[in-house]
């Protein structure tokens, strides 16, 4: 599985840097970090919203205070 994070300019301002940071954290803690990529990545054209993160081919839209949340609905339940 490949997750990408935007770290363009407008993402990085809504909270790319630890919305990676958070993920990087939970797939060590779980012992995910060799099954999932975690990828950065400029603009992915979906600013409007919050910070750009995709799984393999879908797109969303995320904040920092949402990242256990995510994780375990859209990484966890994919893996399972």
């Amino acid at each position: 599985m490949i997750v990408t994070v935007c770290i363009g300019s407008s993402c990085h301002l809504k909270g790319s840097r630890e919305i990676i940071e958070k993920l990087q954290y939970l797939l060590q803690e779980k012992g995910l970090d060799k099954e999932v990529e975690l990828k950065g990545s400029f603009c992915m054209g979906e600013c409007v919203n919050g910070v750009c993160v995709k799984v393999n081919d879908t797109l969303f839209s995320l904040c920092p205070e949402k990242v256990e949340q995510f994780f375990e609905e859209e990484i966890l339940n994919r893996l399972t």
